[in-house]
């Protein structure tokens, strides 16, 4: 691990066209880069929150031929920065897509994909209902990238709710762990900051969660309210609702100390039952 970098989540409230959110995009990226950041993350379904499954399918690419990747690699080596594309639809067959992030290093190189392990098929109260696994085919691989700061985790979303993937990630090195998301409202409102808080203090690692907020094409409502959690459980930026950026600086030393203070990754034992 090395110095202290700035880091930024985008926000965004991505709709069903794939340009306008490409251009939104570039344009909330550049404006973290002017303030400094070199380590920029952007949302779930960053290029497009379609109103239904079949219009998701008809506006979805394989990864050779999506619109969004070159534009985005461009970016990141012109503004020499880290892009976490948050993720992206990238079609797999005709039926689904897979829920990919993408880490784009400043020489615009991908040079890590993560594919989205756990979807989000759920009845809340209230009458919504989602059925991520309808036309997402999940991932089945953890993913750590190396960056000059040190070694990185990507998740995405629904992965917050399952604390093993990111004590895996913890314990093989990684310092910080992206979570870029689409959150509804209910459950932002009931579960969004203990969640992210509790990944962070339990792991000694700092959280990136950069959101999608607000009313989006489909009439879905996202919660917005991107965070960065510092290691010992610290907000040290958060969003409202509305498209912007959110930059905070980000000392990698501080995951080693959170973690030389509560030595818990060292203390995972094998146990039986129940």
């Amino acid at each position: 691990m090395s110095d202290v970098f700035r880091a930024a989540c985008v926000q965004l409230r991505s709709s069903d066209d794939v340009s306008e959110n490409i251009a939104e995009t570039v344009r909330l990226v550049r404006d973290a880069a002017a303030q400094g950041a070199t380590f920029i993350a952007t949302p779930e379904n960053t290029t497009l929150m379609a109103p239904d499954a079949g219009a998701k399918l008809a506006s979805s690419y394989d990864e050779a031929h999506d619109p969004a990747l070159p534009v985005f690699t461009a970016l990141a080596k012109e503004l020499n920065v880290w892009l976490l594309v948050g993720s992206l639809a990238i079609k797999v067959s005709d039926t689904k897509t897979a829920n990919r992030s993408f880490l784009i290093s400043p020489d615009g190189q991908v040079t890590a994909r993560y594919s989205k392990i756990h979807l989000f098929d759920v009845e809340l109260a209230g009458g919504e209902a989602y059925r991520e696994s309808n036309t997402v085919a999940g991932g089945n691989e953890a993913v750590l990238a190396d960056t000059p700061w040190g070694r990185i985790g990507l998740t995405i979303c629904y992965d917050m709710r399952f604390p093993q993937l990111y004590r895996k990630l913890a314990k093989a090195g990684a310092f910080l762990i992206t979570v870029p998301s689409a959150f509804t409202v209910p459950t932002g409102q009931a579960h969004w900051h203990v969640l992210l808080r509790a990944r962070a203090i339990e792991n000694g690692c700092f959280i990136i969660a950069p959101a999608q907020g607000g009313a989006h094409a489909n009439g879905r409502k996202t919660f917005g309210h991107s965070l960065i959690v510092a290691p010992w459980g610290e907000i040290l930026a958060e969003a409202g609702t509305d498209p912007g950026v959110i930059i905070a600086d980000i000392d990698p030393e501080l995951s080693r100390a959170a973690r030389a203070k509560v030595p818990n990754l060292q203390h995972d034992r094998d146990f039986t039952g129940p």
